[in-house]
């Protein structure tokens, strides 16, 4: 099943969070980002990452495979520079930024050529920050009640097995430093997001497991039976939904990268 987050535009702008300041704040604490950082964002999407570094004085550029998405950040955020281009093959100059970045993005890249194309635009002990902001299933929550409907009405059972989370980022940490990373810190923090009916339902269109796959009878399908769940079992329009952050700060700290087969 192709995957095409182009599709998603709208739902992804509008309803699609950004990370919060919180994770500005952990990033500082460790000498990432900041007033005058150059920083490039890979797989940008609507850019809410990159807008998160902008706003604390960084100078960003983000990038993306996807002309839709570009379009959209553009028009959401018009003082950050926006271009399409993949992870793995940015146009940089080399030595050019003090930060990669990559939010909800890392497992669509080629991790081998990603990996050495940020090490190839960092200058020295530039940082690698791959983060994610996930929601988090537990028993008869609405994010467990949502996955059964998606489910029972469509979605990839396969994908949803092997889609990556927050426990298993973690493997990502040998890729990294096979090339050339070190000093490896990860950390994570969970919060508490406000949705109502009609943006968690939106919220879902521009997942992976809907709006990126499914044809328009399908995702219309899920929504009319998302929505009946949702005021079935969740009838108060403010729902509480828990979310993770996960996020690895990784700096190129001048060992050569590991030769690869």
């Amino acid at each position: 099943m192709d995957v095409d987050f182009g599709k998603t535009v709208d739902d992804y702008a509008t309803h699609r969070r950004g990370f919060p300041r919180a994770l500005s704040a952990r990033l500082a604490q460790l000498g990432v980002g900041g007033g005058g950082s150059q920083v490039v964002d890979l797989g940008t999407g609507t850019g809410t990452l990159a807008r998160l570094f902008a706003d604390e004085g960084a100078d960003v550029v983000g990038l993306d495979r996807s002309p839709e998405m570009i379009v959209e950040a553009r028009r959401l955020s018009p003082g950050v520079r926006f271009e399409v281009a993949p992870a793995e093959a940015t146009s940089l100059a080399d030595a050019s930024v003090d930060v990669v970045s990559a939010g909800q993005a890392w497992h669509w890249f080629d991790a081998k050529r990603a990996t050495a194309e940020a090490y190839r635009v960092l200058r020295p002990s530039g940082a690698l920050v791959i983060a994610h902001l996930d929601w988090v299933r537990r028993p008869r929550n609405v994010v467990d009640a949502s996955l059964e409907v998606l489910l029972e009405n469509g979605g990839d059972a396969e994908r949803l097995k092997r889609f990556p989370v927050h426990a298993t980022y973690g493997r990502w940490i040998p890729d990294v430093e096979a090339g050339g990373f070190g000093a490896t810190e990860t950390f994570s923090f969970d919060v508490a997001l406000p949705y109502s009916h009609d943006a968690w339902a939106g919220r879902l269109r521009a997942s992976t497991y809907v709006g990126a796959t499914m044809d328009a009878a399908g995702i219309a399908r899920f929504d009319r039976a998302l929505r009946e769940r949702l005021a079935r079992d969740f009838p108060e329009d403010e729902l509480t939904v828990p979310h993770r952050v996960w996020a690895m700060v990784a700096r190129k700290d001048g060992h050569e990268p590991l030769a690869r087969e």
